[in-house]
Protein backbone atom coordinates (compact mmCIF):
# COMPACT_ATOMS: atom_id res chain seq x y z
CA UNK A 1 0.00 0.00 0.00
CA UNK A 2 2.78 2.47 0.87
CA UNK A 3 4.31 2.05 -2.58
CA UNK A 4 0.94 2.56 -4.31
CA UNK A 5 0.24 5.72 -2.29
CA UNK A 6 3.70 7.14 -2.96
CA UNK A 7 3.44 6.40 -6.68
CA UNK A 8 -0.04 7.93 -6.89
CA UNK A 9 1.10 11.04 -5.01
CA UNK A 10 4.09 11.51 -7.31
CA UNK A 11 1.97 11.09 -10.44
CA UNK A 12 -0.69 13.51 -9.22
CA UNK A 13 1.86 16.08 -8.14
CA UNK A 14 3.31 16.01 -11.65
CA UNK A 15 -0.17 16.37 -13.16
CA UNK A 16 -1.84 18.82 -10.76
CA UNK A 17 0.95 20.48 -8.78
CA UNK A 18 1.26 20.82 -5.03
CA UNK A 19 -1.83 22.95 -4.44
CA UNK A 20 -4.01 20.65 -6.56
CA UNK A 21 -3.14 17.40 -4.81
CA UNK A 22 -5.77 15.95 -2.47
CA UNK A 23 -5.77 12.87 -0.28
CA UNK A 24 -9.02 11.83 -1.98
CA UNK A 25 -7.32 11.85 -5.38
CA UNK A 26 -4.31 9.91 -4.08
CA UNK A 27 -6.58 7.32 -2.45
CA UNK A 28 -8.57 6.88 -5.65
CA UNK A 29 -5.46 6.60 -7.85
CA UNK A 30 -3.77 4.18 -5.41
CA UNK A 31 -6.91 2.07 -5.02
CA UNK A 32 -7.00 2.45 -1.24
CA UNK A 33 -9.35 4.09 1.20
CA UNK A 34 -8.72 7.62 2.40
CA UNK A 35 -8.83 6.34 6.00
CA UNK A 36 -5.94 3.97 5.25
CA UNK A 37 -3.82 6.93 4.19
CA UNK A 38 -4.71 8.90 7.33
CA UNK A 39 -3.77 5.91 9.50
CA UNK A 40 -0.23 6.24 8.12
CA UNK A 41 0.03 10.02 7.71
CA UNK A 42 -1.65 12.57 9.95
CA UNK A 43 -1.73 15.19 7.20
CA UNK A 44 -1.64 15.62 3.44
CA UNK A 45 1.76 17.30 3.80
CA UNK A 46 3.25 14.33 5.68
CA UNK A 47 2.00 12.00 2.95
CA UNK A 48 3.53 14.21 0.25
CA UNK A 49 6.87 14.56 2.04
CA UNK A 50 7.10 10.80 2.59
CA UNK A 51 6.20 10.14 -1.05
CA UNK A 52 8.53 12.60 -2.75
CA UNK A 53 11.37 13.43 -0.37
CA UNK A 54 11.87 10.68 2.18
CA UNK A 55 9.89 8.68 4.62
CA UNK A 56 10.91 7.74 8.10
CA UNK A 57 13.07 4.98 6.66
CA UNK A 58 15.97 7.26 5.64
CA UNK A 59 19.12 5.32 6.49
CA UNK A 60 22.55 6.47 7.56
CA UNK A 61 24.86 5.88 4.60
CA UNK A 62 27.39 3.09 4.77
CA UNK A 63 30.64 4.01 6.48
CA UNK A 64 32.98 5.46 3.86
CA UNK A 65 35.95 5.42 6.22
CA UNK A 66 36.13 9.20 6.61
CA UNK A 67 34.09 12.00 8.13
CA UNK A 68 34.15 13.97 4.88
CA UNK A 69 33.08 10.92 2.90
CA UNK A 70 30.25 10.16 5.31
CA UNK A 71 29.05 13.79 5.25
CA UNK A 72 29.19 13.84 1.46
CA UNK A 73 27.29 10.56 1.18
CA UNK A 74 24.57 11.69 3.58
CA UNK A 75 24.20 15.12 2.01
CA UNK A 76 24.26 13.64 -1.47
CA UNK A 77 21.41 11.32 -0.53
CA UNK A 78 19.34 14.15 0.98
CA UNK A 79 20.09 16.47 -1.96
CA UNK A 80 19.07 13.83 -4.51
CA UNK A 81 15.76 13.43 -2.72
CA UNK A 82 15.15 17.19 -2.72
CA UNK A 83 15.74 17.43 -6.47
CA UNK A 84 13.33 14.59 -7.29
CA UNK A 85 9.94 16.23 -6.52
CA UNK A 86 8.21 18.29 -9.21
CA UNK A 87 8.97 22.03 -9.04
CA UNK A 88 7.15 23.85 -6.27
CA UNK A 89 6.48 20.85 -4.07
CA UNK A 90 9.21 21.34 -1.44
CA UNK A 91 8.68 25.13 -1.17
CA UNK A 92 4.92 24.49 -0.86
CA UNK A 93 5.48 21.99 1.91
CA UNK A 94 7.70 24.38 3.81
CA UNK A 95 5.24 27.24 3.38
CA UNK A 96 2.56 25.04 4.96
CA UNK A 97 4.92 24.11 7.81
CA UNK A 98 5.67 27.76 8.49
CA UNK A 99 1.96 28.60 8.58
CA UNK A 100 0.93 25.80 10.95
CA UNK A 101 2.90 25.35 14.20
CA UNK A 102 1.23 22.01 14.97
CA UNK A 103 2.18 20.66 11.54
CA UNK A 104 5.72 22.01 11.97
CA UNK A 105 6.02 20.24 15.34
CA UNK A 106 4.87 16.91 13.83
CA UNK A 107 7.27 17.35 10.92
CA UNK A 108 10.17 18.13 13.27
CA UNK A 109 9.35 15.15 15.46
CA UNK A 110 9.29 12.76 12.53
CA UNK A 111 11.12 13.72 9.34
CA UNK A 112 13.65 16.14 10.84
CA UNK A 113 14.32 13.68 13.66
CA UNK A 114 15.03 10.97 11.07
CA UNK A 115 17.59 13.15 9.27
CA UNK A 116 19.06 14.28 12.61
CA UNK A 117 19.56 10.63 13.64
CA UNK A 118 21.57 10.05 10.47
CA UNK A 119 23.65 13.17 11.12
CA UNK A 120 24.27 11.99 14.69
CA UNK A 121 25.42 8.58 13.44
CA UNK A 122 27.94 10.24 11.10
CA UNK A 123 29.21 12.50 13.90
CA UNK A 124 29.59 9.55 16.27
CA UNK A 125 31.62 7.66 13.65
CA UNK A 126 33.94 10.64 13.21
CA UNK A 127 34.51 10.91 16.96
CA UNK A 128 35.15 7.15 17.22
CA UNK A 129 37.72 7.39 14.39
CA UNK A 130 39.43 10.37 16.07
CA UNK A 131 38.53 12.76 13.23
CA UNK A 132 36.64 15.04 15.62
CA UNK A 133 37.78 15.84 19.16
CA UNK A 134 34.19 15.72 20.48
CA UNK A 135 30.66 15.33 19.18
CA UNK A 136 29.34 18.60 17.76
CA UNK A 137 25.73 19.62 18.21
CA UNK A 138 23.78 17.51 15.68
CA UNK A 139 21.35 20.38 15.05
CA UNK A 140 24.21 22.67 14.04
CA UNK A 141 25.75 19.97 11.86
CA UNK A 142 22.40 19.31 10.21
CA UNK A 143 21.90 23.01 9.44
CA UNK A 144 25.44 23.38 8.08
CA UNK A 145 24.84 20.46 5.73
CA UNK A 146 21.39 21.14 4.35
CA UNK A 147 21.44 24.94 4.39
CA UNK A 148 23.56 25.31 1.25
CA UNK A 149 21.48 22.72 -0.61
CA UNK A 150 18.22 24.49 0.26
CA UNK A 151 19.68 27.84 -0.77
CA UNK A 152 20.98 26.38 -4.05
CA UNK A 153 17.76 24.65 -5.02
CA UNK A 154 15.00 26.85 -3.62
CA UNK A 155 16.37 30.34 -3.05
CA UNK A 156 18.90 30.74 -5.83
CA UNK A 157 17.22 28.25 -8.22
CA UNK A 158 20.60 27.12 -9.51
CA UNK A 159 21.21 24.35 -11.99
CA UNK A 160 20.59 20.86 -10.58
CA UNK A 161 23.37 19.51 -12.78
CA UNK A 162 25.91 21.41 -10.67
CA UNK A 163 24.54 20.16 -7.35
CA UNK A 164 27.24 17.50 -6.92
CA UNK A 165 29.93 20.19 -6.72
CA UNK A 166 27.94 22.09 -4.13
CA UNK A 167 27.43 18.90 -2.08
CA UNK A 168 31.20 18.27 -2.03
CA UNK A 169 31.95 21.89 -1.07
CA UNK A 170 29.23 21.95 1.61
CA UNK A 171 30.42 18.66 3.12
CA UNK A 172 34.01 19.96 3.26
CA UNK A 173 32.95 23.30 4.76
CA UNK A 174 30.76 21.55 7.33
CA UNK A 175 33.57 19.15 8.26
CA UNK A 176 35.95 22.03 8.94
CA UNK A 177 33.31 24.11 10.74
CA UNK A 178 32.53 21.12 12.98
CA UNK A 179 36.14 20.66 14.03
CA UNK A 180 37.81 18.43 11.44
CA UNK A 181 41.20 19.47 10.16
CA UNK A 182 41.11 21.16 6.73
CA UNK A 183 42.12 18.91 3.86
CA UNK A 184 45.87 18.65 3.51
CA UNK A 185 46.59 19.35 7.18
CA UNK A 186 47.29 16.99 10.03
CA UNK A 187 44.64 16.49 12.72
Amino acid sequence: MDRAVAEAARELLAERGYAGLTVDAVAARAGVGKAAIYRRYATRQEMIFAAVVHGLDLETPADTGSFRGDLGALLGDIAARLVAPPPGVVPGLFADLHADPALAARFTGSFVATERRCVSDVLDRAVARGELPSRPDPAVAHALLIGPVFAWLFLLAEDHDRLDGLVRAAAEAAAVALGASPLGTSP
